[in-house]
């Protein structure tokens, strides 16, 4: 990050003995001194309105778009000329992000590299991907299709959850199927690109639908 010119850092639940290791970096004080720390990443990304999540393909169908390195640009110009922040997320070094985690990203970027040798070492990865935003979305136009969006994650999840408990009030489906129900709904509410006007309203509808649905219970 210090490389090149990125200095916002958040970190998910650190391990706490290699953090305080990481601290000590050569060249990146600073950046290590004033990283944030969340514990979820829902948290980290809460205030970002375009969140990019990272890995290989290899051995896992995506379940949002998927952006190749090359074209990601643009997508970033789009989201930071509406005004919105923008998150890249890299997960651990042994397995990468979950499927969980991905639940909450608006596209997944692909590095291109070998077939016969897709994955990266999470350096690597990290340095090949902000190499290409830093020297390309200053120079790029913005996407007019972009997959950003004008609204908060912290708010799409707080729509999603509204969502969830209006579901659950009208018994729309088995307990057990309520965790597929959330990363379902975290999937499609990313991919929709409400409007700030079109998230106001919904959240305003599905309120209303639930205080209709324990009134009438009561």
């Amino acid at each position: 990050m210090a490389n090149f010119r990125l200095h916002r850092l958040t970190v998910v639940s650190p391990y706490a003995a290699n953090w305080r290791e990481a601290r000590s970096a050569v060249g990146a004080p600073y950046l290590l001194t004033h990283a944030r720390e969340t514990g979820t990443l829902a948290e980290a990304v809460g205030e970002c309105t375009l969140v990019i999540g990272t890995g290989t393909l290899t051995y896992r169908r995506p379940e949002q778009p998927v952006v190749p390195l090359p074209q990601l640009a643009p997508h970033v110009a789009a989201a930071l000329a509406q005004g919105g922040r923008v998150a890249i997320v890299f997960g651990p070094e042994k397995h990468g992000l979950t499927r969980e985690d991905l639940s909450g990203c608006h596209v997944l970027v692909e590095i291109p590299t070998d077939p016969q040798q897709p994955s990266m070492n999470l350096g690597q990865a990290v340095a090949v991907c902000l190499y290409e935003l830093s020297s390309r979305v200053n120079t790029v136009p913005a996407a007019p299709e972009s997959a950003a969006s004008q609204v908060q994650s912290e708010t799409l999840d707080r729509l999603g959850a509204l969502i969830e408990e209006t579901m659950n009030a009208s018994g729309y489906s088995p307990a057990t199927m309520k965790p597929a129900n959330s990363h379902d709904l975290r999937l499609m509410l990313r991919r929709l690109r409400l409007s700030p006007l079109d998230t106001r309203r919904a959240l305003g509808f599905f309120r209303r639908v639930l205080h209709r649905l324990k009134t009438h219970k009561n």
